[in-house]
């Protein structure tokens, strides 16, 4: 061994050159001045260019630009008001989204990760983007890498690239080999001095993975992309059909070119367009989920992407790691049981106590055991594989570690081993936690020795979150199940499994879990609690649940806990975890308290339930307009409707109380099957409003009634049935609902009986025979909404059965 590992009490790694002393101020200062720093701009949450996008550089807007830009060179100005409409969408999605990305930007900044590095010879903690050319990283077990280097001390430095590299094994390195940002040091400890930063990094090349804005899986999201895809095929050939008929309806072609009437039939034609473009549902999702991942971070709940809101609603299953989530993480040390006689066992916990990369349970030695040591020669770091370490002194070689994991022989003959395994199992069952410290020969190898021998039996006690029993209730009566995932002994954890309520009669030791995926599904399904689970087996959990068509959410705050929490379709991190584990989950518990899960859910669940309601409203507009269109193509009938009159009517029915009915308080269940549902609504709801205003068009046209007043009667009932609909969606209708509809229904009266709205709207008093068509007509749609809803409401509630039937039968 290198004699400079020997110059500081406790020295960690074997530093080689100048990276003992790390680079000065001034060195610093150089490379600052000249941008070789590691800042790199990584958005946690979507850029301003991507929301912008998003809201403003659609296929809709620019469906609504061209007939806005065609009504405006033909002199129909008056009908384009849903352009600013389409505008008001665009700047609202825009300014909503943008706050909300402020807002987490600004708490992923007061909680990002820092680096630690070699400075003028001591230790220094600095910001990731203040780390510079040539700096020495200091990198410990927990550490994502910030910046690319070559390794220049290496103590059992283990670093896992799987999430750049897609390597799933831990890669052990020496010095002189490289390390990547973004990798996370899995085991040891290790310094290394960095080569490239900022944008040049492995890491910021491959846009940072780890860290960026990633598309979680969202059922609202692709199912209204899929909607949006099926409107833009039917749009063109719908066009045409329309101004076909229109163009027939004002005289033929020839005709209509020559008197000007083509300017009617463009009019129409492009009412009858973007009627049939569903441009508040992109509106209504953006904004609530925005609205929704803002509400969470005032609780202190960082979403890393909005569509994550919705997902943990869709959970039905979760796994938790014990320690950090059930348990507040303060490992308390308890008592020691001695088991064989042999002097400096104090001196040996003394020493890890102190060590500066100790964890929690062996910084609970510290203020227990205070005898001095001596210089180690040697030490084997922690590994989560393993689950052990070793130092060196010379008197020979000490091992902590898991006893079951030091010892694995549960048959061996050796009185004290037995006696050792024995009593480890019965203080495992009382919930604590069990170490052994023994004593053996040192090895060349990493191993165990052979001749090593239980010297005392450690026991530590964990405090269990207040909030746990609380939080793990809610989840039972949400029907999610939950699994206990750890790395500790199977019989402790299922102990404080019990003691927060869950129905753990024993723990299932991970080292036993079967190679077959589908053995392996069964010993999940039936057992609660998992001790001795190592990182790859967590990770192989997940992917279980995920094949066997579960929806997984994974919770952890340890670096071994990050493969699965990427892996898994919603991960969530405790704040006080490692930044490895933070920089892979979809959401981040800042202050670390697990009862935020059930509003997360809550707020997702809120999410889901709105957008499915306000879907139906939007999505009836859609399939009514489409087959309106179809139809008065088909019947060469005189579109019923001016532009102007169906933003009005779309604006009071629609677009205004939708904005209301998505932000508001609802708890119920999600149900898979979303588009189903809506369609199953929607579609039948538009077809009843096609056949009553086919219907009332083509009587009105036999009667020879004026154009106006068929269009101030199709407006009309068009108006009576959208409240209607509104009505059926909103039960049952709250004080708050009735409000809104009540509004409404005010804003209707309004726009009929105000001279200036009736003038602009064009508008006409109806005659006798007209009002009667008109009250006949509303009546009949009311009345076919009202099977329609019947029928829905039949086929949601089968929905649900079938799901509940699917989801026990998993």
């Amino acid at each position: 061994m290198p004699e400079n590992a020997k110059d500081e009490p406790g020295a960690a790694v074997r530093l080689v050159g100048s990276a003992v002393q790390g680079l000065s101020t001034a060195e610093v200062a150089e490379r600052v001045a000249a941008g070789q720093t590691n800042a790199f701009v990584q958005d946690t949450s979507r850029s301003v260019w991507s929301i912008v996008r998003a809201n403003v550089l659609t296929l809709f807007n620019g469906i609504i630009l061209a007939c806005f830009i065609v009504l405006f060179a033909i002199g129909r100005w008056q009908d384009a008001l849903f352009g600013f409409s389409a505008i008001a969408n665009a700047v609202i999605g825009s300014v909503q989204e943008y706050r909300a990305k402020r807002a987490l930007d600004r708490l992923a900044l007061l909680n990002a990760p820092h680096a630690r590095v070699m400075r003028d010879g001591s230790e220094a903690e600095i910001a990731l983007d203040d780390v510079v050319l040539d700096d020495t990283l200091v990198l410990r077990a927990g550490d994502q890498v910030p910046a690319d280097g070559l390794v220049s001390g290496s103590r059992g430095l283990q670093v896992d690239e799987s999430m750049l590299t897609g390597e799933s094994d831990a890669v052990e390195k020496e010095i002189g080999d490289r390390v990547l940002s973004g990798s996370v040091v899995v085991a040891g400890e290790g310094s290394a001095v960095v080569d490239r930063v900022g944008a040049d990094s492995f890491a910021n090349s491959l846009a940072a993975e780890a860290k960026r804005f990633s598309l979680v899986a969202s059922e609202l999201r692709s199912s209204i992309d899929r909607v949006l895809k099926w409107v833009t095929w039917f749009v063109g050939p719908v066009a045409l059909l329309v101004l076909n008929a229109q163009m027939i309806a004002q005289g033929g072609w020839a005709e209509a070119s020559a008197s000007g009437a083509w300017r009617d039939a463009a009019t129409a034609t492009i009412a009858a367009v973007v009627a049939m473009v569903p441009l508040g549902l992109v509106l209504m999702t953006s904004i609530t989920f925005a609205v929704g991942a803002v509400k969470l971070a005032r609780q202190q709940v960082l979403v890393q992407e909005l569509p994550a809101v919705e997902g943990l609603a869709r959970v039905d299953i979760i796994c938790l790691d014990k320690t950090g989530t059930l348990t507040q993480g303060d490992i308390v040390f308890d008592d020691a049981h001695p088991l064989t006689a042999r002097p400096g066992w104090e001196s040996v916990l003394s020493w890890y106590g102190v060590q500066k990369d100790a964890n929690a349970t062996a910084r609970s030695l510290a203020g227990h055991f205070n005898e001095p040591a001596s210089l180690p020669l040697d030490r084997v770091p922690f590994s989560s594989a393993r689950k052990w370490s070793a130092v060196i002194f010379e008197d020979g070689m000490w091992i902590l570690g898991g006893p079951e994991m030091v010892f694995p022989d549960r048959d061996s003959s050796d009185p004290v081993k037995r006696q050792l395994a024995t009593q480890a199992a019965e203080l495992a069952t009382t919930g604590r936690r069990t170490l052994v410290l023994a004593h053996g020969t040192p090895t060349d190898d990493e191993t165990v020795p052979p001749d090593a021998v239980p010297v005392v039996l450690l026991t530590f006690k964990e405090n269990i979150r207040p909030d746990a029993a609380e939080t793990l209730t809610y989840f039972a009566a949400q029907d999610v199940d939950v699994r206990i995932i750890s790395g500790d002994n199977p019989q402790t954890v299922a102990a404080i499994a019990r003691e927060v309520g869950l129905d753990a009669p024993h723990g299932f030791d991970a080292r036993e879990l079967p190679d077959d995926d589908h053995d392996l599904l069964e010993v999940i399904n039936n057992n609660v609690v998992f001790g001795r689970v190592t990182p790859d087996q967590k990770k192989r959990i997940v992917v279980a649940l995920k094949g066997a068509g579960r929806t997984v959410a994974m919770t952890g705050d340890g670096v071994n806990d990050a493969l699965a929490i990427k892996e898994a379709d919603i991960g969530v991190a405790m704040n006080s975890g490692a930044a490895a584990t933070k920089a892979v989950a979809r959401l981040v518990l800042l202050d670390g308290k697990f009862s935020h899960l059930p509003s997360v859910v809550a707020e997702g669940r809120q999410v889901i339930a709105n957008i499915e309601r306000v879907s139906m409203l939007f999505l009836t507009k859609t399939a009514y307009a489409t087959f309106l269109a179809i139809a008065f193509g088909i019947l060469l009938l005189p579109f019923p409707f001016l532009p102007r009159q169906l933003s009005v009517t779309d604006g009071l029915t629609i677009g205004i109380p939708a904005f209301f009915l998505a932000l508001l308080p609802n708890a119920q269940r999600y149900v898979p099957g979303f588009l189903r549902r809506s369609l199953t609504f929607a579609v039948p709801a538009g077809v009843s409003v096609t056949l009553g205003l086919a219907s009332y068009a083509r009587l009105a046209a036999n009667m020879q009634i004026p154009e106006g007043e068929i269009r101030t009667g199709s407006t009309l009932i068009l108006a009576i049935i959208g409240i209607w609909i509104l009505v059926v969606l909103s039960r049952p209708v709250t004080r708050f609902k009735g409000m809104v509809i009540g509004a409404m229904m005010i804003g209707l009266v309004l726009v009929y009986s105000v001279p200036i709205a009736r003038d602009f709207l064009q508008f006409t008093d109806p005659t006798l025979p007209t009002a009667v068509l008109i009250l006949g007509t509303s009546v009949a749609c009311i009345a076919l909404i009202e099977v329609v809803r019947f029928v829905h409401r039949r086929v949601a509630y089968r929905d649900a059965q079938e799901a509940l039937h699917q989801r026990v039968s998993k």
